[in-house]
């Protein structure tokens, strides 16, 4: 496929969320920028969630994982559901009880200044290399593929993306990304199942016979039952609840868009909703990377060394140029979903969370507008510098440790708020930054000796549960002794 067509394309579908954006970010003001000033439909909040949520990773690495681990990714999905119901019935009650906008300023109420400041902190660690690390998945293979032709280096495609999702972003915010992530989504599922049907058309083979095909073969496997393996089903099953639990409850991310809909009941009809829509989604992308293979092995496709490349080299080589439009119109959305989210999260959680801005500024609305737009830039240079380091280190196995890295910072966000809303313990503040470090520190150690120190067994998604413990733990080892009665 032409890498001109494939730019073209990309520009085309950059114009259309520029069009979104400004019938979205007319008469917007900060509180549209950080909560839509709570008029989002929950409907459309729950269907462009649905986009944030897959990300570039789902897209393009999923589909190729299929391979290795079958369909066993299909378990921590159904975990995610378990993990809605948790969001649903205890978070967001929370949070529109205590009507807040960054949902970390519940750390600062239950615990103290310093317990905000760490929470906030780790999100926003957390946040800059997840949303980096997608951001770069996506665009290494639209560099691969397409701005290599040009000419044009890696770093100056990360900026171009950047600028671009600055620009229709930084007016409207979250107003604008429940709007655009409709859009996103949308056009990332019709790729999925248009790739499909072109494939199986290739194919000559039909839905349903394809269908026994996956399941009769050893990619369609989803139960595994050996207590050491990574995939064991009941690791997967609680580690996929969790994960929805840190990574969407206690994320303001995800949460952000959850508070911009009307009433906490509009709020629970999304988060219920999603939960349930986001099964036959991911459903359908554990499909097409079996389809994918079977497509591989019948045409003696070779199968990439980074399996992440098969989607787009099945999709640019082997199926014409429509598919090759699709894939990169759903690869373009994959991205920009994931980043223009984050960078308005980011942007949120550092004006209110760490420069207190909305305070600072409180009776003036335009040096708030100002102030804050500047965080976004800021945030936006940030993410550039992150993705270019990923590309300058340019070795996979030290950029997965980093987005590994980034999520043992939710561990500690885990333990300080299961520690908040199951126990009555008063904390001394002073010493939570130290045990939301050192808890890290020591699942690190347990995961990387695990074999050793348990004969064989390998610590996978469940070390999350792990660094919440720890973090539990030591806030436990860490409470305000009781002053004595003079009854």
């Amino acid at each position: 496929m032409s890498p001109t067509l494939i730019f073209t394309s990309f520009i085309v579908y950059t114009l259309l969320l520029f069009v979104v954006s400004w019938f979205t970010s007319r008469k917007a003001d900060n509180q549209s920028f950080f909560i839509g000033n709570k008029k989002s439909p929950w409907f459309v909040v729950a269907y462009g969630m649905i986009g944030a949520s897959l990300s570039g990773v789902t897209f393009i690495s999923i589909p190729g994982w299929v391979g290795t681990t079958g369909y066993t990714y299909f378990v921590i999905v159904l975990g995610y559901v378990l993990g809605y119901v948790v969001i649903t019935t205890i978070l967001l009650p929370l949070y529109y009880k205590l009507n807040l906008t960054s949902i970390y300023t519940y750390l600062e109420q239950r615990f103290g200044k310093r317990a905000y400041t760490t929470g906030a902190i780790f999100f926003l660690i957390s946040r800059i290399i997840g949303a980096s690390f997608r951001m770069f998945l996506v665009v290494s293979v639209l560099q691969f593929f397409v701005f290599d032709h040009f000419g044009i280096p890696f770093w100056m495609t990360v900026v171009l993306f950047m600028v671009l999702i600055q620009l229709y972003t930084m007016k409207g915010g979250i107003k604008t990304i429940v709007w655009t992530d409709t859009l996103q989504t949308t056009f990332m599922i019709l790729a999925v199942i248009v790739s499909i049907v072109l494939i199986l058309q290739n194919m000559q083979t039909g839905f349903l016979t394809m269908v026994e095909i996956v399941w009769d073969s050893d990619l369609s496997k989803i139960v595994v039952t050996d207590i050491d393996s990574k995939q064991n089903f009941f690791k997967l099953l609680l580690s996929g609840m969790f994960i929805t639990i840190v990574m969407t409850g206690l994320d303001q991310d995800m949460m952000q868009k959850n508070l911009s809909c009307r009433n906490l009941k509009d709020a629970q009809k999304n988060t219920t909703t999603l939960s349930l829509i986001l099964v036959p989604v991911n459903l359908v992308f554990l499909f097409l990377g079996a389809v994918l293979y079977l497509y591989a092995a019948q045409s003696n496709i070779e199968i990439p060394a980074s399996t992440d490349h098969l989607f787009p080299d099945i999709a640019f080589n082997h199926l014409g140029i429509f598919a090759g439009i699709v894939f990169v119109i759903g690869l373009i959305s994959a991205a920009y979903s994931s980043a223009d989210s984050a960078l308005t999260a980011l942007t949120t959680s550092f004006s209110i969370d760490i420069l207190k801005l909305d305070k600072k500024y409180a009776n003036n609305e335009n040096l708030l507008k100002s102030k804050r737009q500047q965080v976004h830039i800021g945030m936006a240079i940030v993410i550039i510098f992150v993705i270019v380091l990923f590309e300058l280190i340019n070795n996979q196995a030290v950029i997965s440790q980093l987005f590994t890295f980034a999520g043992y910072t939710y561990g500690p966000l885990l333990g300080l708020y299961a520690f908040g809303l199951l126990t009555k313990i008063q904390v001394r503040d002073n010493w939570i930054p130290i045990v939301a470090i050192v808890a890290p520190v020591l699942s690190y150690f347990l995961s990387r000796y695990s074999e050793t120190l348990f004969n064989g067994y390998q610590i996978g998604f469940e070390l999350l549960i792990i660094n919440g413990i720890f973090t539990f733990i030591g806030l436990l080892i860490f409470r305000k002794k009781r002053k004595p009665s003079n009854i």
